[in-house]
């Protein structure tokens, strides 16, 4: 689940400045160039709209949304951080991004115990009925495919396509026993998705990235984890609790909408066997893209890549959408 790669230079120790918190501005200030604008949506749980259960962060479109799609961010930083590529090309292509924060992912939180994709599905879901989108397109990254693809299935009248991207919702809680990951149980993933000192982000960084940075300064990461990875930690590794424990296959429901997949072909996160097995689930109704020389963060490694595959996508008419293809495209750079 992507992290973007920590700067390459620096010394030991605490920063004094902060450039997470820097780049973190940058890209809200990229957001708002790009014409959208954030919103802190509450939404209530009950009969009582004083009594918010759960509020979302989400930056919109300034102006009312031709042709909306919702992008959902995986584990690491926030939405800003992961979708910022893509803003002005989506946008130069006539898409109206639509971009939140997950629940316990910068903004958004809730106060109620529920940890289930099925939840986050059905938050995010609401905020978009709260700004008035009744049907839109997704793309969701790594964790945030997950939600996106139980948002499908649970809302199929709203969401008109899917494109998932390195999202590994048929994996099964036994692989991770039988060694299809480099991780042996949930405790050791959370461990790795929730890092809390820097040598654990250089795992994760080597892990995600086919090419890491040579030199993680632990100023820098220090850094980061403060700003970016130190809210919520417990809720987060809950996320990933209720996400794999008792995971079967079997129960996952087959979409209807016409489905995307990419991947990075050398992903250690959620290897291409998972990709192959979601293609073979959805039966026809969608097609494989894997970009070589990426690996789990291929959202960053390639995004010029991610990108045009997303936008030809979902600019085709939707009888060539809706055919799949049984083939495995690879794109090669």
């Amino acid at each position: 689940m992507p992290l973007p790669p920590p700067p390459a230079a620096g010394s030991r120790g605490r920063c004094v400045l902060s450039f997470a918190a820097a780049r973190d501005r940058c890209f809200s200030r990229r957001f708002l160039r790009a014409g959208l604008r954030p919103l802190a949506i509450p939404l209530p749980a009950g009969l009582d709209p004083a009594q918010a259960a759960a509020t979302v962060h989400i930056w919109v479109p300034s102006r009312p949304p031709r042709n909306p799609l919702l992008l959902l961010h995986g584990f690491g930083a926030s939405a800003t951080w992961q979708w910022a590529p893509y803003l002005r090309p989506l946008i130069a292509a006539g898409f109206d991004p639509i971009v939140p924060d997950l629940v316990f992912f910068g903004g958004s939180c809730t106060r109620l115990p529920d940890r289930s994709d099925a939840f986050q599905a059905s938050t995010i879901k609401a905020a978009m009925d709260a700004i008035g989108i009744p049907r839109f397109g997704l793309v969701g990254v790594s964790y945030g495919g997950f939600v996106g693809y139980r948002m499908a299935a649970m809302f199929p009248e709203a969401v008109e396509r899917v494109a998932m991207i390195c999202a590994g919702v048929c994996l099964e809680e036994k692989d991770l026993a039988e060694g299809l990951f480099p991780v042996a149980g949930v405790g050791e993933a959370a461990a790795l998705l929730v890092p809390r000192r820097p040598e654990e982000v250089r795992r994760l960084v080597r892990l995600t990235f086919v090419r890491p940075p040579l030199i993680m300064p632990s100023c820098f990461l220090w850094d980061y984890i403060k700003v970016m990875g130190s809210v919520h930690i417990q809720e987060k590794t809950e996320l990933l609790y209720a996400l794999i424990n008792g995971r079967q296959l079997s129960t996952l429901p087959k979409l209807t909408q016409p489905t995307l997949i990419i991947w990075g072909e050398q992903d250690r996160v959620f290897p291409m066997e998972l990709a192959h097995r979601l293609n073979r689930h959805l039966e026809g109704n969608s097609r494989l893209v894997v970009i070589k020389n990426a690996g789990h963060a291929v959202n960053l490694e390639k995004p010029k890549e991610v990108c045009k595959n997303v936008i030809e996508f979902f600019k085709e008419p939707a009888a060539e959408a809706a055919k799949g293809d049984d083939k495995v495209r690879k794109i090669l750079h």
